[in-house]
């Protein structure tokens, strides 16, 4: 079976971190990668969130710019919201 067929799997925390532990012991990324049947990229993205946040969870390493936008995003969605109240405020005391 080819590397685009394989079904997608999900991995505990966990499992990340022993596999990750097994390359920080010496391991090479070839042997974890094929003894574990894992793609290349999934051990790199494991290997840089392990030294970046030591955590496995996307909110955690999200970089300081990609936080900014989604604070921005809210804010903005809160001062529409605020808007809109006070447009059906004033409509309401104009008609």
């Amino acid at each position: 079976m080819s590397n685009s067929n394989r079904p997608r799997r999900k991995f505990t925390d966990e499992f990340k971190e022993q596999i990750v532990q097994l390359y920080l012991n010496g391991y090479s990324k070839a042997d974890i990668r094929s003894e574990y049947n894992l793609y290349a990229s999934s051990l790199d993205n494991w290997i840089k969130q392990h030294q970046y946040t030591g955590s496995f969870k996307s909110k955690d390493n999200l970089s300081d710019t990609e936080k900014e936008l989604i604070e921005l995003r809210k804010r903005n969605k809160q001062l529409e919201m605020e808007n809109d109240i006070l447009k059906q405020a004033a409509h309401k005391f104009t008609t």
